[in-house]
């Protein structure tokens, strides 16, 4: 670690006064002694209380007799090592927050020592604010765990975690999931196709952790024209390009503090992904047009719809970009997948469409969830949503009935059809090309042209459904713009 000097720590101390932080014990493990007494004198500073540890052995003997509520360790040191002493640590507690100090050339052992369990990780020479901060997010990190458990007791009883509901053994699982990586700072990747519910996760995934009483901001990098990505995600200063009449502050400043979910992050274009790794790995951004650099402090999520090792193999994801996010990884189902779930899921968004649209609609019939269970569902939730949302409005009496149902669907038609007018045919010989333009041209006529909803129907955004379409010709299009597509109603 950096060279501490007594004046560095009567600094700190001076800065005291303007934060209160609570009583936490604080272990600092690190061989060179300098170096561990002036950063324990610069903790103490800040109102924590701190011990010292010339090396894992002795750390983790410390950590069993002192119980330390964070350790801070350099990761090479004599006879055990911080990784080694993070994964002992990991082994025997999930109380102790573990923050790794590591060189600005080894940032690939910082990232395993995320996947291991590590709360944060800071590199040399250590920003002393960062730190602060890092210290602070810890400490409530310790008070969030007595509220996470009565969300488990909650999970037990009634099968929801957050937004999300899900009885079901293979939902059971992700909501674990969210729980064991929500309180830490690590990125997360979330996979599914659309409308299986990525954003809920993320948003989850905010609500359960110590990020919670800061702001929670998402952006869907395929909305957002190539030429304006970089302005919305880094800012802006006055006059940086034409149109910049004004300072624009741009989402990752947006978030700081809190989470950013950048969602469908395979359509971010390539340039831009470089700068969003260099902003993840220094934690500072410049805005367009500035010559200053400002720190962020800001959990990063990223949200796709595509499988991230096909599409790194395509050119669409940097590799280390995709290395550097998916330190944690969800994949959501498609609710064809966990169809037990339905029923759940029916009465807990019944519950919002009711309420946002003012009926008293309880429940749907037998025939109707039967129907529900039948059908595939392509669409997934949102699918599931924008027919119940329908349904809700159309039904004047307590009980959703099949002919609530939009127009087609009914206790039979919701099953996927057999007919040929709702198939293609691929013959013996026809190229991967060839079958995906016919199934993509199929698809938008079943929608009668709205773009919006076969994307949906197909997993895909609507900025690769316009890019293919491109690639086929006229022989898709319907004249209108992209502004009136846009204004397409989604309802199935």
């Amino acid at each position: 670690m950096v060279q501490f000097s007594r004046q560095l720590a009567a600094k700190a101390n001076c800065l005291n006064n303007e934060y209160q932080m609570d009583q936490s014990r604080v272990l600092i493990v690190e061989d060179e002694e300098n170096e561990r007494t002036g950063l324990g004198e610069i903790i103490n500073s800040w109102g924590y209380t701190a011990a010292t540890a010339a090396d894992g052995q002795e750390g983790y003997e410390k950590v069993s007799t002192w119980s330390p509520s964070i350790v801070i360790t350099d990761l090479k040191m004599p006879r055990m090592g911080g990784l080694e002493l993070l994964e002992k640590i990991a082994g025997d507690s999930q109380t102790v927050a573990v923050i790794v100090v590591t060189a600005q050339g080894t940032i690939d052992s910082a990232v395993q020592a995320m996947r291991m369990g590590a709360y944060d990780y800071i590199t040399k020479p250590i920003d002393t604010n960062r730190l602060r901060t890092i210290l602070q997010n810890a400490s409530a990190l310790l008070g969030a765990r007595t509220e996470l458990e009565l969300t488990r007791r909650k999970l037990r009883d009634t099968g929801s975690l957050g937004s999300l509901v899900g009885p079901s053994k293979k939902m059971q699982e992700i909501f674990r999931l969210i729980e064991l990586v929500a309180p830490s700072t690590a990125s997360v990747l979330i996979t599914g196709a659309s409308g299986t519910g990525k954003e809920l996760v993320a948003r989850t995934i905010h609500e359960l952790s110590p990020r919670r009483p800061k702001p929670f901001i998402a952006i869907n990098c395929a909305a957002i024209p190539e030429t304006l990505i970089e302005s919305e995600i880094f800012g802006h200063e006055k006059g940086a390009f034409t149109g910049a009449l004004e300072r624009r502050t741009g989402c990752f400043e947006l978030a700081e503090g809190g989470t950013l979910l950048l969602d469908e992050i395979g359509e971010m274009p390539i340039a831009t992904q470089a700068k969003l790794l260099r902003v993840l790995e220094d934690r500072k951004l410049r805005r367009l047009g500035s010559k200053v650099e400002t720190t962020v402090d800001v959990r990063v999520l990223a949200a796709t719809n595509k499988v991230p090792e096909e599409a790194v193999a395509r050119g669409e994801l940097r590799n280390d970009l995709y290395y550097r996010l998916n330190v944690f990884n969800i994949h959501m189902l498609p609710l064809r997948d966990h169809r037990e779930d339905i029923p759940d899921l029916v009465q807990s968004l019944l519950a919002d469409m009711s309420a946002k649209h003012g009926r008293r609609v309880a429940t749907v019939s037998e025939a109707v969830l039967n129907a529900f269970r039948a059908y595939s569902w392509p669409g997934n939730v949102r699918e599931l949503r924008n027919t119940l949302e329908r349904a809700v409005i159309v039904c004047e009496g307590p009980v959703i009935e099949t002919k609530h149902l939009p127009p087609g669907f009914g206790h039979t038609s919701l099953r996927p059809s057999l007919d040929d007018t709702d198939s293609i045919r691929v013959g013996v010989g026809t190229t991967v090309g060839e079958a995906e333009r016919l199934l993509i041209l199929k698809t938008l006529e079943s929608t009668n042209n709205n773009k919006t909803r076969a994307a949906d129907i197909l997993g895909i955004s609507l900025k690769t459904l316009h890019n293919k379409l491109k690639e086929y010709g006229s022989a898709a299009g319907d004249g209108r713009s992209d502004r009136e597509e846009a204004e397409e109603v989604k309802e199935p």
